[in-house]
């Protein structure tokens, strides 16, 4: 029996399985990095162990680490988690070699089927070796791992080479593997997938199916189980072909079937010799914990010859720290709230006041609903997103709310391109036209909570804020009641957290929260902006600013001040929270200058390049 187990893992992967081992009696123990050793996976873990540095590769990715870690601690088995080392054979090997019992598929099964490139081969499929103009658009992979990391579609001849030197890059960084691959690249089809799980007594589960159709960078956005719309033969050719590559490796514990289905047909894309960050959806409508699940298989039990009834539909949506409006760019900074309502489930790694730093995936949490129909559970999810709190970085939730209610995803008619065709709409800011004056009553009434009313006529008061990228100005002026008044707007009631104002008879609340020049009206994020700019932080236009913090990794080869550049032309590229991220030219012009290197720290706003256009 297991008494006490490391997970080789961070953040919500880590307190994922740590809730399951409190539920069933197992003592935790949590590696951490440097940037982690405040972080809530160290936290909650009954013992932590250090692995010095800051980057994956210098500790998550460091396997002779990780078991050193694990045998110092006491602990007697290891969770690889999903992500990081959890498809490495060789750290399997090492975890088994120290005595320890690893929570995994053996690491035979690992090698067939944890490199892409292998398991296409054991079904009898082989990647593209010579790509070709006839063979456009492929798409470029990473061998080893997932999570859109080390992918790329490729749609000119020309970009090819430049994709796979970035895709090696990015794979390297996430996997310590830069291996990589191309594939037809197969347009508006499903992601479809099948949960496995297998005892070493012989029996297979194949625990109904999930679309993760709704993507961003091939990384899925939101899943749901059941996948809806498959027929009952389709189902069963998907269920099979799971089971079969299962049984072709002796497979043994959780683990993900994943295809690609277009005009009715499946295409096999890979298998993942893991747990999948979309497991809860599966784990709701099974009525199963999985995590539970790999332990008890790991341990010799038995599973029952069938798998548990599904009932009712789950859908899960990712939060990230990211800017979908602007190349998905990912956020830093402190993550002050975060809640949601109850009757949804959260998995996360933060809690409030914790730093959103560069080095790692900018996922925040998964909220998961589950309800007798998919309808109701996609209705329910929305709701709560939209009633979630969410105070610190830039995040995706309000795509989060109009993906979920948009017809295309209600209807359940949604592919892998549903971003492609609908991302402006999905991001075209929409802020309450009455969240400025909601802040600027707050803060008036939080700085003069007797009034400030005069017995002489004056002035109104005037605020500015920043909202979704425009300057918005309020005016109002205090009542001899001691209260508010704005032109068009009644202002019912105000005090520093709750303003209510009526317009046209309609009465609507408005939660007020600040933290330094940054407010939060309901869902609406503003900035305050001072009566005078600094001029110190103005800059000439054309100025290119770094979006995020990071490491210049790369500038465009031969690119020097003076250079003549095109709009949209790549000039260097940063590398955040594992990917990289290309800097484009703004406009069409001449590099008058050219502040980055490779192998550059930035911060935010740091000033890379600026390019004089040519247009007058």
């Amino acid at each position: 029996m297991i008494s006490s187990l490391l997970v080789a893992n961070r953040g919500e992967i880590a307190c994922r399985v740590f809730r399951t081992c409190r539920e069933l009696g197992v003592r935790t123990v949590a590696v951490h990095s440097d940037p982690d050793e405040n972080a809530l996976h160290a936290r909650v873990a009954d013992t932590t162990v250090r692995l010095p540095g800051a980057t994956p590769a210098d500790t998550y990715l460091r396997g002779d680490l990780i078991v050193k870690a694990a045998l110092a601690a006491g602990a007697d088995a290891v969770h690889p988690g999903y992500g990081f080392l959890s498809e490495n054979a060789d750290f399997a090997r090492a975890v088994r070699d120290a005595g320890l019992t690893w929570i995994g598929p053996p690491p035979e099964a690992i090698e067939a089927m944890a490199s892409k490139t292998r398991a296409k081969q054991l079904l009898g499929l082989a990647p593209l070796h010579e790509v070709t103009e006839a063979d456009l658009p492929v798409l470029v992979k990473a061998a080893a791992g997932g999570g859109g990391r080390g992918m790329r579609v490729v749609r000119r001849l020309a970009d090819l080479d430049a994709e796979l030197t970035a895709a090696r890059a990015e794979a390297l960084a996430a996997f310590g593997d830069d291996e990589v691959f191309t594939e037809p690249y197969i347009e508006d089809g499903r992601h479809i997938e099948v949960q496995i799980l297998a005892d070493t007594h012989g029996t297979v589960w194949a625990l109904g199916t999930r679309d993760c159709s709704l993507q961003r960078r091939h990384q899925k956005v939101i899943e749901e189980a059941p996948a809806p719309g498959l027929t009952e033969a389709l189902t069963a050719e998907l269920h099979d072909t799971a089971v079969r590559a299962a049984r072709a490796v002796d497979y043994t514990g959780a683990g993900t079937v994943e295809f690609l289905v277009a005009d009715g047909r499946p295409h096999f894309l890979e298998m993942n010799t893991r747990l999948q960050v979309e497991h809860p959806v599966t784990e709701a409508v099974f009525g199963i914990d999985l995590v539970a699940a790999q332990i008890r298989v790991a341990e010799g039990e038995a599973l029952e010859a069938d798998p548990p009834r599904a009932r009712g539909h789950a859908v899960e949506a990712r939060l990230y720290a990211e800017d979908p409006a602007h190349g998905w760019a990912p956020q830093t900074g402190t993550l002050h709230r975060l809640t949601v309502p109850a009757g949804v489930r959260l998995d996360t790694g933060y809690t409030d006041g914790d730093d959103i730093g560069v080095h790692y995936d900018p996922m925040l949490a998964k909220a998961v609903a589950h309800a007798p129909t998919r309808a109701e559970a996609v209705r329910k999810l929305a709701d709560a997103l939209e009633r979630a709190t969410i105070h610190g970085p830039v995040t995706n939730r309000d795509l989060l709310i109009r993906s979920l209610r948009h017809e295309e995803f209600t209807s359940a008619h949604m592919d892998t391109g549903f971003y492609d065709r609908h991302l402006d709409d999905l991001t075209d800011p929409v802020p309450d036209p009455h969240a400025p004056l909601a802040a600027a009553l707050a803060d008036a009434h939080a700085r003069s909570p007797f009034g400030g009313w005069r017995n002489l006529p004056s002035q109104p008061q005037t605020k500015r804020y920043a909202v979704a990228g425009e300057k918005r100005e309020v005016q109002y002026r205090h009542t001899r009641a001691g209260g508010f008044e704005a032109d068009g707007v009644r202002v019912v009631h105000a005090d520093g957290g709750l303003v209510v104002l009526e317009v046209d008879g309609v009465r609507r609340k408005y939660e007020v929260t600040r933290y330094g020049d940054q407010v939060y009206v309901n869902t609406t994020r503003l900035a305050a902006l001072p009566r005078f700019p600094d001029p110190t932080q103005q800059h000439a236009p054309g100025s290119l600013l770094a979006p995020m913090p990071g490491t210049v990794v790369r500038v465009a080869e031969g690119l020097a001040a003076g250079a003549r550049v095109e709009a949209g032309q790549p000039l260097l590229w940063l590398e955040a929270m594992k990917m990289q991220h290309e800097i484009k030219a703004p406009t069409t012009g001449t590099l008058s200058a050219l502040n980055a290197a490779p192998g550059q720290q930035v911060r935010v706003g740091t000033l890379l390049a600026v390019v004089d256009s040519d247009a007058p």
